[in-house]
């Protein structure tokens, strides 16, 4: 069975909007290789309309010699939007309206390695709230970026495990939690 993961790099005042704006200065071998790990469990990926419009955008005519490039567009997305009319990415399947969290139970059923996803902070909000969220996996930056959209906003409370944490020699901390079992 399926599990989805949300992956975010995250400031510690908890921002993760604009990460190109100061993640880079903390990237190196050690964090590439954390991400590369998570990527080859990955089957399936998970995107928001924003995302998917950005990423809909570059990665198919990006070189095809950069490894995330070829890892994305050749994997099966699957877009959670009310508002976009259609998702023409190879490999792009669009989730829309009262179904799409029903859509995503199954796909979770069906698909036998991890749903991975990458930003998206409303859709991770929204798969807590349908309780079809199963991994956090946080890389914390010891930065306090002040502004930008934080992961969380006007939530619920959402009581979270951790499951496991690294601490990288740039100071990163890679957090792994999971929705607290009641």
């Amino acid at each position: 069975m399926g599990q989805i993961t949300a992956n975010f790099f995250i400031s510690l005042d908890g921002v993760v909007e604009r990460p190109d704006q100061w993640h880079f200065p903390y990237f190196n071998d050690e964090m590439g290789a954390v991400i590369g790990a998570g990527m080859e469990t990955y089957d399936a990926f998970l995107m928001g309309r924003v995302l998917y419009g950005e990423w809909s955008q570059y990665w198919p005519s990006a070189s095809a010699d950069q490894e995330f490039g070829a890892f994305i567009n050749a994997i099966p997305k699957y877009v959670v939007s009310d508002s976009l009319e259609s998702a023409d990415w190879t490999n792009t399947t669009l989730l829309r309206g009262d179904t799409a969290a029903a859509r995503l139970r199954e796909l979770k059923e069906t698909t036998p390695g991890g749903i991975g996803m990458s930003g998206s902070a409303t859709l991770v909000r929204w798969l807590l709230a349908e309780n079809l969220l199963d991994r956090l996996d946080l890389l914390i930056h010891p930065i306090a970026v002040g502004h930008g959209a934080r992961l969380f906003e006007d939530t619920p409370t959402y009581p979270l495990e951790l499951l496991r944490q690294t601490t990288l020699s740039t100071g990163v901390l890679h957090a792994t939690y999971a929705p607290a079992k009641p």
